[in-house]
């Protein structure tokens, strides 16, 4: 199964439901990737609204 990104929350994920917003709007399109372990000390998740820890895209198309 390949992996995709949620189009609203950018998480990527390998089912057809993002597990953060619930979202079935997923892309395989995506460039770009955040390992986020700690949202709360990391700026870079400051700055892309991250609020959970996982693996984002930097853009999804």
């Amino acid at each position: 199964m390949r992996e995709k990104a949620c189009t609203n929350c950018r998480m990527i994920v390998y089912g057809n439901v993002c597990p953060n917003c619930k979202s079935t709007s997923l892309s395989e399109d995506f460039t770009g990737v955040i390992l986020v372990l700690n949202p709360e000390a990391s700026e870079i998740a400051k700055k892309a609204g991250i609020t959970k820890p996982g693996k984002y895209a930097l853009k999804v198309r």
